[in-house]
């Protein structure tokens, strides 16, 4: 399935894509898709309902009708860095010897082709595409073989970040991973059953119609169930927490001269089936 929360921001509703690409209304059914409708018990429910039986939502989604993250009550974002040896190697980091781990804050989510503000004074915000991991399942100390049973769906994410505030303004990377519009989501959720090899998904990233990332996640230093087991032994898992796993390379960090993103720039970007997203940068408003 591919799950979708959808109308204006803030007052989000559940529903799901039918099979001919339109938004039918889970209202009916579920509260909203959040972590107590994850579990592999909850989604089975939703996978009986025939979906032309479903009130048809009005709206083209991602055109006339606007899609919010597909997850809501997102209680922590996790992110991974230099997942991707060569993306590593383009910003002259080693490879790590264990997954690298931060945190974006939850005030950054936003909906997939919402617009990104650049954060007061940045002039380093830089762009990367990446494959989204959503918990369904509680998850504490698992191991890698039952990691991925307690894994929803995936979905595609944009993890912006400010470069001068990640690594010029002290240790911590999260200064630069949290900024207000810095984690688009979406467009929807699309459900473990339907992503069975997850390490065989492309990536990519236009920033104004000019590619600058292409990747995949078979290159992957640290696979999902290996990034799953790995942050379960230092923090439970939660349904509904998501994590993104890396980008391959092509970031504005890695040109030479380093390019950044400007004021009336577009970012597209997308995970192969789990959607693509479309953003417009806006210089900074109170």
């Amino acid at each position: 399935m591919k799950l979708v929360r959808y109308g204006p921001a803030g007052r989000e509703k559940p529903g799901l894509i039918d099979a001919n690409g339109r938004v039918r209304d889970l209202s009916g059914e579920v509260a909203d898709i959040g972590a107590a409708y994850l579990s592999d018990k909850a989604l089975a429910r939703l996978a009986r309902l025939k979906p032309e039986k479903l009130p048809l939502v009005r709206g083209t989604p991602q055109a006339s009708l606007r899609l919010g993250c597909p997850v809501a009550g997102i209680g922590k974002f996790i992110g991974i860095g230099l997942n991707y040896a060569d993306h590593a190697a383009e910003v002259g980091a080693p490879i790590p010897k264990e997954p690298i781990v931060f945190m974006k804050a939850t005030s950054c989510i936003q909906g997939p082709d919402d617009p990104v503000m650049l954060p007061r004074g940045s002039v380093k915000s830089d762009w990367e595409v990446e494959l989204g991991v959503v918990i369904g399942t509680t998850a504490r100390y698992v191991s890698q073989k039952d990691a991925l049973l307690h894994v929803a769906g995936y979905c595609t994410v944009n993890d912006l970040s400010e470069r001068e505030y990640q690594m010029e303004r002290g240790s911590q990377w999260d200064k630069g991973k949290g900024c207000d519009t810095f984690g688009p989501v979406g467009p929807w959720l699309v459900t473990r059953d339907e992503v069975p090899q997850p390490h065989k998904l492309s990536l990519w990233l236009d920033v104004n119609g000019q590619r600058m990332q292409t990747g995949s996640t078979r290159t992957l230093v640290f696979g999902v169930a290996k990034l799953v087991s790995y942050v379960s032994q230092f923090m439970t898992l939660l349904p509904g927490d998501l994590i993104t796993t890396g980008t391959p390379p092509g970031v504005g960090l890695g040109m030479k001269p380093p390019r950044f993103l400007r004021a009336g720039d577009v970012m597209t970007l997308g995970v192969e089936g789990l959607g693509d997203q479309c953003q417009r940068v806006l210089a900074f408003q109170k």
